[in-house]
């Protein structure tokens, strides 16, 4: 039961002028904010499927940026590489013309100048640096110079000149994500991208009777080679040439050692990770060394990077071997020419499933702000309808108020 008093009609018409009064606030607060739901209460349903859109749309928003500096990353890369192999190009115009064999010594040591300042472009472009301040072809260790070079002297020349170049980057790979569970790897090593030849490692180290005497692991260019306790150098090599990395091994009929090549052109690169397998095998030195100038010193190694290549061409034409030049010296060339526009084609194929991926997530962002529009977003006309109508009745309940309070004191004065 209700009971009546002399103040109930006082506090029934508070009690709605405050809930009008509250219904116009939170209508004026979402037309300050222009959105629907101001509490998790006003419609908890759509609360939770806004929260998740709004998620989506910021995890959306990040794939396109992380896109965009992969296709612009990919874009620069692309640059130095093509003027890599239009110096290449120019490189292996002077090795055939050096291999006529019609050209005095005289000749050929003037066409070694020229080479020798195409050997410092080349190095110039290995050793880039990006609009980040970060080497491109260092790997992860952007911060690294990516090739070392050795100055010294050269027979025929009487400056000093460059003698060798080592790569002083990783094979790490950087990812970013630019689809949900999906990542692109930025693959930018400089000993596989300035690599002339297949390297090839002979060990002189006889392991027919090897027997693993533990659980090991070693690193095999980037890829993990689980050895167990009782694996020969049979198991071993087998294990490498069913892993997938772009290594083969097979047992030597001579040494009986374990030899490994590449099956494209780039650097070998071996590191123990946990036991000493690859140094038992006297392919590396120990564990103190880094690779990928941790081979042991009875390992054989062929197979060198296209900067060996010019270096080769150049002085093969300061010593007038002509000879060299039109043989082994230009075949290596000619591969280090093909793998750099193999890189080239790759890089590109890359900056173009960076674009898609970039169009993706503007469309899915399209998608996203709809769906987040139909769940929260508030309805202007509806709102200001429903203000209208709210103040309408408030001015009626306040109007409806002042007719019950019409007396006063005077009307008893009278």
């Amino acid at each position: 039961m209700r009971r009546v008093s002399s103040s109930t009609a006082n506090n029934d018409v508070q009690y709605n002028l405050r809930m009008q009064e509250s219904k116009i606030n939170k209508v004026n607060n979402q037309l300050g904010s222009q959105n629907r739901i101001q509490e998790l209460r006003d419609d908890p349903l759509a609360a939770g499927h806004l929260v998740r859109y709004q998620s989506y749309n910021g995890r959306v928003e990040q794939f396109e940026k992380n896109a965009q500096v992969i296709s612009d990353d990919y874009s620069i890369t692309e640059g130095y590489i093509n003027n890599s192999v239009q110096v290449m190009h120019r490189i292996r115009e002077l090795a055939v013309t050096g291999a006529n064999g019609i050209y005095t010594p005289e000749d050929l040591r003037n066409m070694a100048v020229e080479v020798d300042q195409l050997l410092k472009n080349l190095i110039d472009n290995a050793n880039a640096v990006g609009p980040e301040g970060n080497r491109i072809f260092a790997g992860t260790r952007t911060s690294n110079i990516a090739f070392e070079v050795d100055v010294g002297h050269v027979e025929g020349s009487a400056n000093p000149l460059v003698t060798a170049v080592r790569y002083n980057g990783s094979l790490g790979q950087n990812k970013l994500e630019v689809d949900e569970q999906t990542s692109i790897s930025l693959d930018k090593s400089g000993n596989t991208i300035f690599w002339a030849e297949r390297q090839t490692l002979i060990s002189n180290t006889d392991a027919k009777s090897y027997i693993a005497k533990e659980n090991s692991s070693f690193n095999l260019n980037g890829t993990t080679i689980n050895v167990s306790r009782g694996d020969n150098v049979y198991a071993i090599a087998s294990k490498i040439n069913s892993s997938g990395v772009p290594v083969k091994a097979s047992i030597d009929p001579v040494t009986n050692g374990l030899d490994l090549t590449t099956t494209d052109s780039r650097q070998l690169w071996l590191e123990d990770l946990n036991g000493t397998t690859l140094n038992e095998l006297g392919l590396i030195k120990d564990s103190s060394q880094l690779p990928p100038y941790n081979l042991s010193d009875s390992v054989r190694v062929s197979g060198g990077s296209i900067f060996d290549s010019v270096i080769a061409l150049r002085n093969s034409m300061l010593s007038g071997d002509s000879e060299a030049i039109g043989s082994r010296v230009l075949a290596s060339i000619d591969n280090g020419l093909n793998n750099l526009i193999t890189h080239e084609a790759k890089i590109g194929s890359d900056y173009e499933r960076a674009q898609q991926y970039i169009a993706k997530a503007q469309t899915n962002q399209l998608t996203s702000t709809s769906l987040i529009a139909r769940e929260g977003d508030l309805d202007f006309t509806q709102a200001i309808t429903d203000m209208k109508m709210l103040e309408y009745v408030k001015q009626a309940t306040l109007n409806t108020a002042s007719n019950l309070y019409d007396n006063t004191l005077l009307n008893y004065l009278r």
